[in-house]
């Protein structure tokens, strides 16, 4: 029997939950109302669901969020909150949150998200099943690239790379297109290092504006500019001791690689507005999706900086050259969802098997799981056809469609899938959340993050 742990300061809740959940009779519940021992159960307790209050005292809803992070540990969490507060669901979804709902409970929406969570432990226990079965003789730690669906010869020599690579503290530079999994790659090395149990603090360097980039990278004192009403711990900070990813390392600006390279080299920084030498223990691992070689040509990277990352290298390879895991994930994709819109879609046809092998897939894995994703959800008979397939996909095949011309950003394409959603319920928020199998609070963050106008 599946059992699930409830963290909230008022009991009233705790019990109302405690009796909803085991009228179903199909589950255990422990309930806690002390957030200060939730550490404790969580290191020592196994648990499949556990559904979270964020306004506590002492030890509040985000805290825990962190320790789970930290800790590694294997649990789905569905937080429940009073407020609806959009910047509060994007750091709860960033710390890796499954569902995110108000209070008051409702009853249909919350078992709905129960039945989900632990379906989706059934589907990991699945995919770890498969992992059993491919060619991973002579790995030490199989059991850390379970994230990784693989039957591929040149995946398979990656991970050894890794395993060699982890041992060492050098700084590694991961090359691969956008969606090949270079942050699996970068936590996979993380979690086989001498700091597994220090932080890994994971940032995309091209998510930030340049002027802000250097603020929150070293972080900055009171006063150092307006605005800065408090002291503010940067990245490199906060993954003292552990290991900083830093992906999309070629749109840092050159006034911002210098003082990486400072970093590299002297092991010390300076937080903004400060003349306090601060040390940086820090196990940097940078990914790129650029050509550094042509960007060193050009004067845009500095090759001092690129030696001092380049220390291990590892090459992953692009869907497009794994043609056999192409069968694979789909496959995979297609038993994730039709769990998820309980459908019973049997196998996919020969037309779409046809489309997905002539395709060469920017967005990689990503966008195969969207494409499925997407085909699956306007499906109506047992077999996924060609009618289903996202229009650009079909455009592509049909009439030649540059690649240039296709959504290459993982963002992008998920915000794509969002807004076909949106369009198919008519901008129903409601209906496009329980599609996309999110709460609609997780929604109204991702349409405030990816700026999707409201209609």
């Amino acid at each position: 029997m599946s059992k699930i742990l409830a963290i909230d300061d008022n009991q009233a809740v705790l019990n109302f939950l405690k009796i909803l959940i085991l009228q179903k009779n199909k589950y255990e519940i422990e309930i806690l109302q002390d957030s200060t021992q939730a550490y404790n159960l969580l290191k020592n307790y196994s648990y499949d669901v556990l559904i979270l209050d964020m306004d506590m005292p002492n030890v509040t809803g985000l805290d825990i969020l962190k320790f789970i992070v930290k800790n590694n540990i294997n649990v789905r969490t569905i937080v429940l909150t009073g407020v609806e507060d959009i910047d509060l669901a994007i750091s709860a979804m960033k710390l890796g949150t499954y569902d995110y709902m108000l209070k008051p409970i409702d009853e249909k929406q919350l078992f709905k998200a129960i039945d989900t969570a632990i379906e989706q432990n059934e589907i990991q226990k699945r995919k770890d099943h498969i992992i059993q079965k491919l060619s991973l003789d002579g790995l030490k730690h199989k059991e850390i690239f379970k994230d990784i669906i693989t039957n591929d010869e040149k995946m398979i020599k990656v991970f050894q790379f890794v395993e060699m690579f982890a041992q060492t503290d050098n700084s590694i530079l991961i090359w691969g297109e956008s969606g090949t999994g270079k942050e699996l790659i970068a936590r996979a090395i993380h979690q086989i290092s001498s700091r597994k149990d220090k932080k890994f603090v994971a940032v995309n360097a091209g998510t930030f504006a340049q002027e802000l980039f250097s603020s929150e990278f070293f972080g900055y004192e009171k006063g150092a500019f307006t605005g800065a009403s408090k002291d503010k711990t940067g990245f490199l900070e906060e993954a003292n001791g552990g290991i900083l990813f830093l992906d999309e390392i070629g749109e840092l600006s050159l006034s911002i690689q210098v003082k990486l390279l400072r970093v590299l080299q002297e092991e010390e920084f300076y937080r903004l507005g400060s003349t306090k030498n601060l040390k940086a223990d820090v196990r940097i691992i940078a990914a790129t999706n650029k050509n550094l070689f042509e960007e060193i040509k050009k004067g845009y990277f500095r090759k001092d900086l690129f030696f001092r990352l380049n220390i291990n290298s590892i090459n992953l390879p692009p869907l497009r050259d794994r043609k056999g895991d192409i069968e694979l994930l789909a496959n995979y994709f297609l038993k994730i969802f039709n769990m998820k819109y309980e459908k019973n879609i049997e196998k996919i046809s020969d037309s779409v098997w046809n489309c997905l092998k002539i395709y060469s897939f920017p967005g990689n894995v990503r966008e195969l799981m969207n494409i499925i994703n997407s085909a699956i959800i306007v499906e109506s008979t047992n077999e996924l056809t060609k009618k289903s397939l996202p229009n650009y996909f079909l455009e592509f095949n049909n009439v030649g469609v540059s690649e240039e011309e296709i959504p290459s950003s993982l963002n992008e394409i998920e915000k794509m899938h969002i807004i076909k959603v949106l369009e198919f319920t008519h901008n129903n928020k409601t209906k496009t959340a329980e599609i996309l199998g999110i709460s609609r609070v997780n929604l109204l963050a991702k349409i405030k993050k990816y700026h999707i106008e409201n209609n």
